[in-house]
């Protein structure tokens, strides 16, 4: 799934490409992935793409005060095209959910793998109409994002710390790999309860979050569209990882597993070199 870093880059990828240039086209090939209908998605031809802007893991294009903007979900990708195919795109059960021209023959395709469509697309007069937008938490590298607010935010949360982590409406962007890789960076149990932070904890994982992501955006800024997927794999050091010895201590990676999804840690960095029951609903460590 891109995360924060990934759609920041192609945020600042489709400012460079999108704006000053005039929408011709939006082609829905997949009508599930439209979300909203007033006003319709064509309403969005005709109009100069003004700025991109992105809210936690949504992309937003901004033209002539619309805004077309897209969650990629999980299997979701974002291709740009210099030269678009001649002809309308045919539906199918190929990935290719939505494409869009521009008057220049440019433009780009939203794809879709698998067989759970989560793909969104909405056009809206406003991005807080959108319900997973409205309800976003603060943007952890926002320049007002301080220790202070992040320890305020953690106060009282009884939840692990993957979970809170992962909760758009309390920080928004970290999904399932980063807050892999910020816990592995801040050296703490993925299962340790987020209300019984220490200070000093909870100034080492602030720090971790800031620094993981930035140097997640430094990777990727500047990257092809094309090129962002092969640049999150290389630069995780624990997530998608498991069975690999770990960069810092080189103990082998663990991974706990559930029924969507799995997260990957060190026992040695992490948990004290005991390994976490892989089962749902661990509660191994606290």
């Amino acid at each position: 799934m891109p995360e924060l870093p990934e759609v920041e880059a192609l945020k600042d990828f489709l400012t460079d490409h999108l704006v000053g240039r005039e929408v011709v086209r939006v082609l829905p090939v997949a009508i599930s992935v439209l979300k909203t209908y007033d006003p319709p998605v064509t309403a969005f031809e005709g109009r100069e793409v003004t700025a991109v802007h992105r809210h936690g893991k949504f992309l937003d294009i901004e033209a002539d005060g619309l805004h077309f903007v897209t969650h990629l979900a999980r299997a979701g990708w974002l291709h740009w095209k210099d030269t678009l195919p001649d002809g309308p795109p045919r539906p199918g059960k190929g990935p290719l959910a939505l494409r869009v021209a521009l008057a220049t023959g440019e433009g780009f395709d939203l794809t879709e793998a698998g067989t759970q469509k989560r793909l969104a697309v909405y056009v809206v007069r406003d991005p807080a109409e959108i319900p997973g937008v409205a309800r976003l938490g603060p943007d952890p590298l926002a320049d007002d994002f301080d220790e202070v607010r992040f320890a305020q935010l953690l106060e009282g949360e009884r939840r692990h710390l993957k979970g809170a982590l992962r909760d758009q409406s309390l920080i928004a962007g970290v999904g399932n790999a980063y807050s892999d890789e910020i816990l592995h960076a801040a050296k703490m149990s993925p299962f340790k309860l987020a209300s019984s932070l220490t200070p000093e904890e909870t100034r080492r994982l602030y720090e971790a979050l800031r620094a993981t992501l930035t140097e997640a955006v430094e990777r990727s800024h500047g990257l092809a569209a094309g090129r962002l997927k092969a640049e999150k794999k290389s630069g995780l050091r624990v997530h998608g990882r498991a069975g690999e010895p770990c960069p810092v201590c080189g103990d082998t990676i663990r991974e706990v597993s559930f029924s969507d999804s799995a997260l990957q840690y060190c026992p040695t960095c992490q948990t004290g070199g005991k390994p976490l029951a892989d089962r749902r609903m661990s509660r191994l460590l606290k």
